[in-house]
């Protein structure tokens, strides 16, 4: 169970007011179940994540009515926040190992809290998309610390189960986004998909001031690593911004391979300057760990695999008649799954199983369910079980994926791997929103079905790699993941 073992700050000094970590009240920290408490806040921040990325696309109707706009301009709402998320959630989690996680974890919540609100003020669109951006630095601050507080916070045996309910809790947000969404955008607006996600973030405040431990271990920075946060920043844009020309956006074709080629040569530039400097970004020691290299490759495809159908459901179904409504009513058959595996799991598979062969068998679960979709007609009857299934194995292999990668992180730096995993869920998140839509723009004649065929085989090929990154290695039995804190 987690203390609060650092010192405490001086009740009277000014300065560390706001930059150090204030303790929880004794009553709270010395219960049996403070971990919980602890566990329980950073769901509110898992919740508010995935609500306001499946609830947001739902807005681009209405702004682009309200600002005259294009399709293509609204797109940046969600493009530059998530571009902006990626970009900043490994250099978050070295800060927070330094200065202390809890503390970078509440001033997030507070400006994601206050960009929403302006978001929801925003006079045209170019505001809006500014205020996007500062709404994911915010996001960044919560997400780099999210996995690494509720590790820290369980006790090593319990790390899975906790690390299941906060997936429960991101899948919670996913499948109420499109129907709040659908709801708000109807009734009351636009601005209020933005505005309902300030009380949540005040409540989330006040509970984490009281409920989250501080930091126990944390890894100084004499200076901060600029040159390869730039880097990384250009790496991660210049990719996904590749894959989203390349999609539909008019951008010519050597635009699109200029963009690819810039994101090699800065991902380049950013592994010989991590490999150089005195105090870098990231310690590439880390991803030099077996456990660690192939976790993070089978997180990045296991959420392509999850947000892929978000992109093509919908459009089958609204091809062939159906509402929004029902195709979001369909796509909750997905997030269920997964949140009955994520918190349910534990209580279904073997208790001696490990966390590589939990991983393992959730993978051929989803990636038997995603192959069903080259086969089966496209229809409701068939998605919703499919679709079940394929929740299913994803609860089932995304906690044990998250514990085999933060139990093989060292506890003083667990902010920045809480930062390398939320980063590869959001390159997985964007690769599977972006290679679903470039399969479909890609197939001529506009020949939806066939489309959907080509994306189902994006989808089994990304399900095949997390198939492998879960695969003991030769000669070595898979064991349960040791966690070092």
């Amino acid at each position: 169970m987690a203390t609060d073992m650092s010192p405490h700050p001086s009740r009277g000094s000014w300065s560390t007011v706001f930059t150090a970590e204030r303790p929880r009240p004794e009553g709270i920290r010395s219960r049996p179940n403070a971990w919980w408490l602890a566990v329980g806040t950073v769901c509110f921040g898992a919740f508010m994540g995935q609500l306001d990325a499946s609830i947001v696309t739902l807005t681009y109707g209405s702004l682009g009515t309200e600002f005259h706009a294009s399709l293509a301009a609204v797109e940046w709402v969600s493009l530059a926040y998530l571009l902006t998320l990626v970009a900043l959630l490994v250099p978050a989690g070295r800060l927070a190992d330094a200065h202390g996680r809890k503390l970078l974890y509440l001033y997030g919540f507070a400006v994601f809290t206050l960009a929403s609100a302006a978001c929801g003020l925003a006079p045209s669109l170019l505001a809006l998309v500014a205020f996007r951006v500062v709404q994911a630095a915010g996001a960044a601050m919560m997400q780099a610390n999210s996995v690494a507080l509720v590790t820290t916070s369980a006790p090593r045996e319990r790390m899975r189960s906790a690390l299941g309910v906060q997936a429960a809790a991101q899948a919670l947000g996913l499948a109420l986004g499109p129907t709040v969404g659908g709801a708000l955008v109807s009734t009351l607006g636009w601005r209020w998909v933005f505005w309902v996600n300030v009380p949540v973030g005040l409540i989330a405040l006040v509970g984490g001031h009281y409920l989250l431990p501080r930091t126990r271990a944390r890894t100084a920075v004499a200076r901060f690593d600029w040159a390869g946060l730039g880097l990384l920043a250009a790496a991660t844009t210049s990719a996904l911004m590749g894959v989203s020309a390349a999609s539909g956006l008019a951008v010519t074709g050597w635009g699109v391979a200029l963009l690819f080629l810039l994101a090699a040569g800065a991902g380049w530039g950013f592994v010989r300057r991590q490999q150089r400097a005195a105090v870098p970004l990231l310690d590439l020691a880390l991803l030099r760990r077996r456990t660690v290299a192939f976790g993070l490759v089978g997180a990045l495809s296991g959420y392509l695999v999850l947000f892929g159908p978000l992109v093509l459901v919908p459009v089958v179904l609204t091809t062939r008649g159906s509402s929004d409504l029902t195709a979001g009513l369909v796509l909750t058959a997905l997030p269920a799954g997964f949140a009955l595996a994520a918190t349910g799991g534990d209580r279904l598979l073997p208790g001696r199983l490990p966390d590589r062969g939990r991983c393992l068998a959730g993978a051929c679960v989803f990636t038997l369910a995603v192959a069903a979709l080259l086969v089966v007609p496209l229809t409701i009857s068939w998605l919703v079980p499919v679709l079940a299934l394929t929740g299913l194995g994803l609860g089932t292999f995304t906690p044990a994926n998250n514990t085999m990668i933060m139990g093989a992180i060292p506890a003083r730096v667990s902010g920045t791997g809480g930062g390398l995993v939320n980063m590869t869920r959001g390159l997985g998140t964007a690769l599977g929103v972006a290679l679903v839509a470039l399969a479909l723009h890609l197939v001529s004649g506009g020949d939806v079905q066939a489309g959907a065929r080509w994306a189902a085989a994006v989808l089994v090929a990304a399900s095949a790699v997390a198939v492998a990154s879960a695969w003991p290695s030769p000669g070595r039995a898979p064991r349960a993941s040791q966690a070092t804190h």
